[in-house]
C-alpha cells in the first residue's frame, strides 16, 4: 500500500489520539486503531474487517468516528449488505 498521509484521530476532548489513525492512500481512506486496520472507505463503498470491526470500545468509539454513525446503523448496513466485511489485514 502507498501511504500519501496519516491523520491522528481526535479525543471527545479534541486531543490526538495516540493510536487511532487515518490512512491516506490513493482513492482510498483507512481507520486503523493500533495497527489493525479496521474500516476502508473507496469509491462510495465502505469495507469492514471481518475480525475486528467490533473488536473493543475503543476501536468501536474511533470507527464510529470514522462512519460518522452509531453502531446500531454499522449493523443493520452490514446485515442489508451495504457494508462488506472483508479481511483488510492479509
Amino acid at each position: 500500500m502507498n501511504i500519501n498521509s496519516v491523520q491522528k484521530m481526535l479525543t471527545s476532548k479534541g486531543n490526538k489520539a495516540a493510536n487511532q489513525v487515518i490512512i491516506y492512500s490513493g482513492s482510498a481512506k483507512y481507520f486503523r486503531s493500533y495497527d489493525t486496520y479496521i474500516a476502508k472507505k473507496e469509491n462510495g463503498h465502505i469495507f469492514l474487517d471481518t475480525a475486528y470491526w467490533d473488536y473493543s470500545t475503543t476501536t468501536g468509539k474511533y470507527r464510529n468516528q470514522f462512519l460518522g454513525e452509531g453502531i446500531a446503523d454499522t449493523r443493520k448496513k452490514i446485515k442489508s449488505g451495504e457494508y462488506k466485511l472483508t479481511d483488510l489485514n492479509q
